[in-house]
């Protein structure tokens, strides 16, 4: 199913780089080296600055990007 943010759940720690995410609801903030964040469905984030953002991701991959199918 096709949707505007990303609807997985994310319980994560910025290794390098820096990001910014705004919720669905509007509310947004940035994380940095040694930030650690647990991000809701319902959410964008991208890379703020020049610098690649690498975090690691210890929940929420599970179901990223897998095709739904839909009965009917």
């Amino acid at each position: 199913m096709k949707t505007d943010s990303c609807q997985a759940p994310h319980t994560s720690i910025v290794i390098s780089g820096r990001m910014k995410v705004r919720m669905d609801d509007g509310t947004e903030f940035k994380g940095g080296p040694g930030d650690t964040a647990v991000i809701p469905p319902g959410h964008d984030a991208w890379v703020v600055g020049d610098e690649p953002c690498v975090s690691l991701d210890f929940t929420g991959m599970g179901d990223y990007a897998k095709e739904t199918r839909v009965n009917g």
